[in-house]
């Protein structure tokens, strides 16, 4: 009977440690596969076991008052209630685990040490079943730790593939970085690119070196020509890494900020990074467009200083090569006012937020430079397509408006989002805002919240705050500036939707900013 016992209690074990597994992993694979970012999230939101272990300790305290065969079946219906409880990922979450090779290649080993580490407290009293219920995570993470070798061997069997491609197909590569606006402004000069000659952008936000791997070997053509590349920085020598599979010919810069900023620690530690596209560029004789912005830090100043002659400066001061003289928001989109070599142009595109003033200059400096005649790629910015989830204007049958935001997290685009509210509001109708606020923003985290708030209060009428414990000084801000304006809160962006569906009405201008990754807001209750 114990025998059987034994075995149910090792299965309902097994059970439970499989759908935690899930859990961990899920947000494991949101940060790059990165254990030491795991453990930091598990720290700050405290997502380790509560429930189950403290019944197992009630239970231990007890169990010397009850017939064995009891204890070892309140121990199996924990385990397995749990397991029936505990959310899957990969069906109940906003953005899904997807059991990818690599993921399979660290769940199922994690699974089995988890069922070797239980094997020796089967016995014991319950109390100590609490060891491998909260080890789970130690699992996953030495799992983790022990594929490292065989993921290297078979990411550098496609990085070497990827290399050999470009090496056959010889296309021009652009290279883009910036604190935020790299997916906006590689957006549009791809548009632009791609009505000169067969091009490749890198798709979504892909910029790290095994996503751009990826792109290479499964979408280059024998006859692109131009080939343009977004580049994340995570810390110093992530760029040089991308680099070194994806050589630029040409590169933008677009701006040093506070977007993962918890990163770096420091501004001038984000323009270094960031700057090492410049270098290496500069390294190959191309040409590297700034904005002017990016030039305020001492490193930045001092690569400019000593190659003046291979950059395009982009800003307003009159003594930048391209003048961006006016950027206006209209229903129908911007109108951008430039000086370039002497000439007047204005660069009209069907795009929403002042922000992207900057980044249309950006593009025109850097196509102008790689040869595109300036009234070609006036021509191409007028039938530019929107940008996917930033700040995307999508007329509703129900007669609302809403902008699609969901994918910014600085507060330059939060700003121009507010900002965008009055300019497409129709008489009579309502400005509302759902937001979680934005994310690695460190130490300027309050600061930059507070001044959106502030910002909020003069443009929205109704705020939808999800998850406000985590910007408690955005709700304030909004409270105090906008007494009269109508103020929730709610858990998670599902909630907040809800609300919307139930409230709104002809007339309303909604701006969704930033949809939080599962990372941020929907935090396992564990």
């Amino acid at each position: 009977m114990f025998l059987v016992l034994n075995f149910l209690l090792f299965l309902s074990f097994l059970a439970f440690a499989g759908k935690r597994l899930l859990i961990y992993l899920h947000a494991l694979q949101q940060d790059d596969y990165n254990n030491e970012r795991l453990f930091a999230w598990i720290k700050q939101h405290r997502v380790f076991d509560t429930k189950l272990s403290l019944g197992l300790a009630a239970l231990g305290a007890i169990s010397i008052f009850m017939p064995p065969f009891i204890t070892a079946l309140a121990c199996i219906g924990g385990f397995a209630y749990t397991a029936y409880k505990d959310l899957d990922p990969r069906t109940r979450s906003k953005k899904k685990l997807v059991l990818t090779a690599r993921a399979k290649r660290i769940l199922f080993p994690a699974l089995a040490l988890c069922g070797v580490f239980f094997l020796p407290f089967l016995t014991l009293n319950p109390l100590f079943l609490v060891i491998p219920v909260q080890a789970v995570p130690l699992m996953l993470v030495l799992s983790n730790l022990l594929n490292q070798p065989y993921e290297k061997a078979v990411q550098k069997k496609f990085y070497d593939e990827a290399v050999a491609r470009l090496a056959e197909v010889k296309p021009k590569i652009i290279g883009i970085t910036g604190s935020y606006g790299k997916t906006s402004v590689k957006h549009i000069l791809g548009h632009i690119l791609k009505s000169a000659a067969p091009t490749l952008i890198t798709p979504g936000s892909v910029n790290t070196v095994m996503g751009i791997t990826r792109i290479i070997r499964e979408q280059m053509e024998p006859n692109t020509k131009y080939f343009v590349v977004e580049m994340g920085a995570y810390g110093p020598g992530s760029i040089a890494r991308l680099c070194a599979l994806t050589p630029p010919d040409a590169a933008i810069i677009i701006a040093i900020g506070q977007a993962h900023y918890e990163r770096f620690k420091t501004l001038d530690t984000v323009a270094e990074a960031k700057f090492e596209l410049a270098q290496d560029t500069l390294s190959r004789g191309g040409h590297v467009s700034v904005h002017e912005q990016t030039l305020n830090f001492e490193a930045s100043r001092a690569i400019y200083e000593a190659h003046k002659e291979r950059f395009t400066v982009v800003g307003e001061a009159a003594s930048s090569d391209l003048v961006l003289k006016s950027v206006t928001q209209t229903k129908d989109g911007l109108a951008v006012a430039i000086t370039w070599k002497g000439q007047d142009y204005t660069l009209k595109a069907p795009l929403y937020g002042v922000q992207h003033g900057g980044n249309i200059a950006l593009a025109f400096a850097c196509a102008a430079e790689l040869g595109i005649a300036p009234d070609d790629i006036i021509m191409a910015l007028a039938r530019c397509p929107q940008i996917t989830h930033r700040l995307e204007v999508k007329p509703i049958p129900d007669g609302t408006i809403l902008i699609d935001d969901a994918f910014n997290s600085n507060p330059k685009g939060f700003a121009a989002g507010l900002e965008l509210l009055p300019v497409l509001k129709p008489e009579g109708g309502r400005t509302i805002l759902i937001t979680p606020g934005m994310v690695e923003l460190g130490e300027a985290h309050d600061a930059e919240h507070r001044a959106i708030g502030e910002l909020a209060a003069k443009t929205c009428d109704v705020v939808l705050a999800v998850a406000a414990e985590r910007i408690p000084t955005f709700t304030a801000a909004y409270r105090s500036g906008a007494p009269e304006g109508e103020l929730y809160t709610f858990a998670t962006f599902k909630d907040a939707e809800a609300w919307l569906v139930s409230h709104r009405k002809a007339g309303d201008v909604v701006l969704i900013e930033n949809d939080l990754p599962d990372l941020y807001e929907r935090i396992p209750k564990l």
